[in-house]
């Protein structure tokens, strides 16, 4: 299974325990955002001029997609792991399925506009580590909650 069918899996596992908890779960957030900060900044290596663009760019890209998955996903999952899913009309399920196709639409543009963005200030070589490292920060995140679970 590819990393980037994986990711949204991820992310939504790596959160669900943290709704009914909005300050630990902003607390634990911003634990995990300068992690993944120490960890991307060790791993591009990114010059002075480099970092002073990437950073803004990375931060509200990042910040947008989190509000687009944990704000809009967060009604549709509401709205699937209730059971009424199971009675809901076919012209509901439709609107549901069209919101959620609407909500993937916005990610594939933002990440498109993101992309674009960083070809105008990394070069290509470093955008490659950026996907890689990224995959690897999540990789590890998620090795560390299954050990946390595991121990619980």
């Amino acid at each position: 299974m590819k990393i980037k069918n994986v990711l949204p899996i991820f992310l939504f596992l790596i959160t669900l325990p943290f709704y009914a908890q909005n300050e630990k779960m902003d607390e634990k957030r911003e634990k995990i955002k300068a992690y993944k900060v120490f960890f991307l900044t060790t791993e591009l290596e990114l010059t002075s001029t480099e970092s002073e663009k990437f950073w803004p760019i990375y931060n509200a890209y990042d910040d947008k997609q989190f509000e687009l998955r944990h704000q809009k996903m967060k009604s549709y999952t509401k709205k699937i792991n209730d059971e009424s899913f199971k009675s809901m009309s076919e012209k509901d399920a439709a609107t549901l399925l069209s919101q959620m196709e609407s909500t993937d639409e916005e990610l594939y543009l933002l990440r498109k506009k993101y992309m674009t963005n960083l070809k105008k200030i990394l070069p290509a070589k470093k955008i490659i580590i950026l996907r890689k490292s990224e995959d690897d920060f999540n990789r590890k995140l998620l090795h560390q909650y299954r050990d946390k679970a595991g121990k619980n």
